[in-house]
C-alpha cells in the first residue's frame, strides 16, 4: 500500500518550517482507496510570498487543526504504507520533524518520484512536478495547493508503474540498503557510483551545470554521501538543487585545501558559506621595553608596521608564541601568554621563565634566545617545498612556498629527478595567495614545526 503525499509549509527552513495543508492519498497500486486532507494552523505567520504561490493566508488556518490535532490520525492513515512524493526527502522531512516536536518518531519507507520519474522516463528536459504533468498530459489543477499537487502525483505515479522495469526498481529502491531515497532527486546515481574513494575536491552542479558548492575530502565517495544523509536544513536545501557532481582526484588532503580555497573563490558558490567571509588577520611581533628586554607578542595585523609572522585568528598566534615560549624558555608574561600578575617564581606552569621577569636573569641572555626564537619564524619565511602523495602511485605532489608567499602546488612523475626547487616550475600549477591560504598553510607547518634551541 501506498501514500502518495504533498505538504504546502511557512517555508521558513526545516526545523522551522511549519505545515499549512497537507493531502494524503491512499493507493493500493490500481486503485485509489481513501484520502486525508486537511488545512494546518501552524501556529506561525504565513509569509506574504507563500501566500502569493500557495493562496494559503493566515485567516484560511486561523480555525484549522494544529498538527497535534491530527498527527494521530496521520499516523494510522499512513501505517504500513511507503511515503511517496515529489522530492520526497522535503515532505518527509518536513512532516518527521513536526512529529518529533511531538515527541514521536515517524518512520517510514519512502519513493521519491523525481528519482523514479528519472529512470523510468529518461530524457525528458525537466523534471518540477508542473513540467513533468505536462510533457505527459497529466492533468494538474490547483498548482502548489497539497490535493492539487498530490493527486497529480497519484496519476504520475500510476503512470510510472506501468513502464517497463518499473517492478525491479521499486523493489530496488525499497531494499534495506538502497540509497535511493536518500540520494538528491536530481541527481543520477552514476555519477555518485564513478566517485572514487581517494582524496580530492567535489563540485555540485545544479541543472544547469553552475557550480553551487565545492568541498574537499580525504575519501571523496564518502564525504558526498554525507551530505546526502545529512538532514540540516543548509543540506536539504543543497541537495534538493544537485543534479551533477565533479571531481578532481588531490592525493592528499593538504593539496585538496589548496585546490578547494581556489575553487570557492574562483567560482563564488551560493552553498559555500565558509572562505567567504574576508578574515581579520593577526600577526606577531617584537619591541623593546625600557629595560632593554626583547618581548613577543600579537594583535591584529592591521595596528602593526613590521609582523614577524601572519595568521588568521589570535588562536593561532598563541599556539605559536606558546611553542616558541616553551622551546627557547622565554617569560610567558613577556609573550602575552599570561596576566602581568602572574609570579613565574610561585605559580605552577608548563612554562620555564629562568628570571627575567625579576631580574635574575641577564637581559643579554634572555634576548639573545627571544632573537633565537625569531629566527624560527623568519626561517618559515623562507623557500619551502612540501612534498605530498600524488594522485596515483607514478608520481607525487608538491607545494611551492617562495620567500614565505604560496606559490602554488603541482604533480611531478615519478619518473622526473629535481636536484632544485627552481626545476619545480615546469609543474608548477600557479595559484594565487590569500588569507584563507596562509590559514591552510600555517597550521600545516605547525604541525611539521621542529623547534630547536641550536
Amino acid at each position: 500500500m501506498y501514500c502518495i503525499i504533498d505538504v504546502e509549509t511557512t517555508g521558513n527552513g526545516v526545523k522551522g518550517n511549519k505545515v499549512t495543508e497537507i493531502a494524503i492519498f491512499k493507493y493500493d497500486g490500481n486503485t485509489l482507496v481513501d484520502e486525508f486532507t486537511s488545512l494546518v494552523n501552524p501556529q506561525a505567520p504565513i509569509p506574504h510570498f507563500i501566500t502569493a504561490l500557495t493562496g494559503i493566508d493566515d485567516s484560511m488556518v486561523a480555525t484549522a487543526p494544529t498538527f497535534a490535532e491530527i498527527a494521530d490520525s496521520i499516523l494510522n492513515f499512513t501505517a504500513d504504507c511507503i511515503f511517496v512524493a515529489h522530492s520526497v526527502n522535503f515532505d518527509y522531512g518536513v512532516i518527521k520533524e513536526e512529529f518529533r516536536l511531538l515527541g514521536i518518531d515517524f518512520v517510514r519507507k519512502k519513493l521519491c518520484t523525481v528519482r523514479l520519474s528519472r529512470k523510468l522516463l529518461p530524457g525528458l528536459r525537466s523534471y518540477s512536478l508542473g513540467k513533468l504533468c505536462a510533457a505527459e498530459d497529466i492533468p494538474l489543477t490547483d498548482r502548489h495547493r497539497a490535493r492539487g499537487d498530490a493527486h497529480a502525483t497519484v496519476l504520475l505515479f500510476e503512470k510510472l508503474l506501468r513502464q517497463p522495469g518499473a517492478k525491479d526498481l521499486l523493489t530496488a529502491s525499497l531494499h534495506a540498503r538502497s540509497q535511493e531515497a536518500t540520494l538528491p532527486p536530481h541527481l543520477n546515481r552514476t555519477e555518485l557510483l564513478n566517485l572514487p574513494n581517494q582524496p580530492g575536491i567535489y563540485y555540485f552542479l545544479d541543472s544547469n551545470h553552475k557550480i553551487i558548492y565545492v568541498g574537499k575530502a580525504n575519501n571523496l565517495k564518502k564525504r558526498v554521501l554525507g551530505h546526502f544523509y545529512d538532514k540540516s536544513e543548509h543540506e536539504l536545501k543543497l541537495c534538493r538543487e544537485v543534479a551533477h557532481i565533479d571531481f578532481e582526484l588531490s592525493g592528499s588532503e593538504l593539496v585538496a585545501l589548496l585546490m578547494e580555497a581556489a575553487a570557492i573563490k574562483k567560482h563564488w558558490p551560493r552553498f559555500n558559506r565558509a572562505q567567504k567571509r574576508k578574515p581579520r588577520q593577526y600577526g606577531l611581533f617584537t619591541y623593546e621595553d625600557r629595560r632593554g628586554v626583547q618581548h613577543l607578542g600579537f594583535g591584529l595585523l592591521s595596528k602593526l608596521q613590521q609582523p614577524l609572522a601572519t595568521y588568521n585568528n589570535p588562536t593561532d598566534c598563541r599556539t605559536v608564541l606558546t611553542e616558541l615560549c616553551k622551546a627557547f624558555d622565554l617569560c610567558p608574561k613577556y609573550c602575552q601568554l599570561v596576566a602581568a600578575t602572574f609570579d613565574c617564581k610561585t605559580q605552577a606552569s608548563v612554562f620555564t621563565c629562568k628570571g627575567i621577569c625579576t631580574a635574575d636573569e641577564a637581559i643579554a641572555n634572555y634576548n639573545k634566545r627571544v632573537e633565537q626564537a625569531i629566527a624560527v619564524l623568519e626561517a618559515a619565511s623562507e623557500t619551502v617545498v612540501f612534498k605530498e602523495k600524488g594522485r596515483h602511485a607514478q608520481e607525487s605532489a608538491f607545494v611551492l612556498i617562495e620567500a614565505g608567499i604560496y606559490r602554488g602546488y603541482g604533480f611531478v612523475p615519478e619518473t622526473a629527478v629535481i636536484t632544485d626547487p627552481a626545476e619545480l616550475e615546469t609543474y608548477l600549477i600557479p595559484q594565487q595567495n590569500s588569507p584563507d591560504i596562509e590559514r591552510i598553510l600555517n597550521s600545516y607547518k605547525r604541525k611539521r614545526m621542529v623547534l630547536t634551541t641550536t
